[in-house]
């Protein structure tokens, strides 16, 4: 196998004012992110998997930028396709970390990107999961909304792992602002239909599966029924894990985490009064540690636990994708201080 994981989305060049605000600075600092791709980076640069991602970009400058953040990130942008510049772009994130009773604010700028027009028979399946191999695939509903063609494209990669027996994992990650052609509900349930894993918080489920109306503040009770819904609809799935988070102010969070086998339900530790630098990509990083947990053969409930510490490790510090080393993950599912380490 050369990969431990491989994610298919979008990747866009976010651009962070600081502490400062978007419509106010002058001055931004750059970093890339997406949904589907900060998976593979946690993978690749915390926990020491081998990755690579599958998207595409206009071939210019700022494709070229993209190509070299993520080189340094330490994924593969081998599958990257790269598309003339003209007919299409590459999307920019604008994001605002937010500060107590100010939320965080993200603007994207992604119509008309390149891998928004990714479409089935775009991609070499058979390379990737044949002749290179993968132990697992990974992708969301954030590139399943952005591009007419991208569901399509999402299911074709599920289908094809499957045929090689690989692990399909899917973050429904639901935007209601990119779903702009179809039923999200009709599209998201084809897709969970061909899923192993599945990562999505209550609004997620309700929303984007058409579970109706489900409370935030709801009980562990609450999603246990809720994951048992699920569960009972689509009988391939395997597991369903949510991360919680109950947002006290912008920078002070309560974190935790749910899963549920078709066994047993698992609820992970919980940081109460955890301090926020950067929410942003903090399920995502919940969801890659929960699949290096599971890579490793780790039972559920430790894997679960290694998802809630990188994920609050990943809102310590600035940007889309984590900055923890595995050390720092351990310390913390061990119960660890912040004390000084020397």
């Amino acid at each position: 196998m050369t990969w431990d994981c491989v994610a298919l989305g979008e990747v866009m060049l976010r651009f962070d004012p600081g502490d400062a605000r978007i419509a106010t600075t002058r001055t931004f600092a750059v970093s890339e992110g997406g949904g589907e791709y900060n998976v593979v980076r946690g993978l690749r640069r915390c926990f020491g998997l081998r990755t690579a991602v599958v998207s595409a970009f206009a071939d210019n400058a700022v494709g070229r930028l993209l190509e070299d953040l993520i080189l340094q990130g330490g994924v593969d942008p081998r599958y990257v396709g790269w598309v003339p510049a003209g007919a299409v772009r590459n999307g920019l994130n604008f994001v605002e970390r937010g500060f107590g009773v100010r939320a965080a604010l993200g603007v994207s700028d992604r119509r008309h990107s390149a891998a928004a027009a990714m479409q089935p028979g775009d991609v070499d399946w058979e390379l990737i999961f044949s002749r290179d191999g993968a132990r697992w695939f990974h992708t969301g509903g954030i590139f399943a909304a952005v591009g007419v063609d991208t569901a399509a494209l999402a299911l074709e990669g599920m289908r094809a792992a499957h045929e090689h027996d690989v692990t399909v994992s899917f973050d429904l990650n639901y935007r209601p602002s990119l779903w702009t052609s179809g039923s999200p509900t009709e599209a998201n349930r084809r897709l969970v239909a061909e899923v192993d894993v599945l990562f999505g918080n209550e609004e997620d489920l309700s929303s984007a599966l058409g579970y109706g109306t489900f409370d935030e503040t709801a009980d562990v009770a609450a999603y246990a029924d809720l994951h048992r819904r699920v569960l009972d609809d689509f009988p391939q799935l395997q597991m369903i894990a949510t991360s919680l988070r109950d947002a006290r102010t912008a920078t002070r969070n309560d974190w935790s985490g749910v899963a549920s086998t078709r066994d047993e339900l698992f609820v992970g530790p919980e940081l109460r009064d955890l301090e926020i630098f950067d929410r942003i990509g903090g399920g995502d990083s919940f969801a890659s540690g929960l699949i290096y947990g599971l890579l490793s053969g780790f039972e559920v409930e430790q894997a679960l636990a290694y998802g809630v510490a990188h994920g609050a490790l990943a809102m310590t510090t600035p940007g889309d994708t984590s900055m923890a080393t595995l050390a720092e993950v351990e310390r913390v599912v061990a119960g660890g201080t912040a004390r000084v380490v020397r």
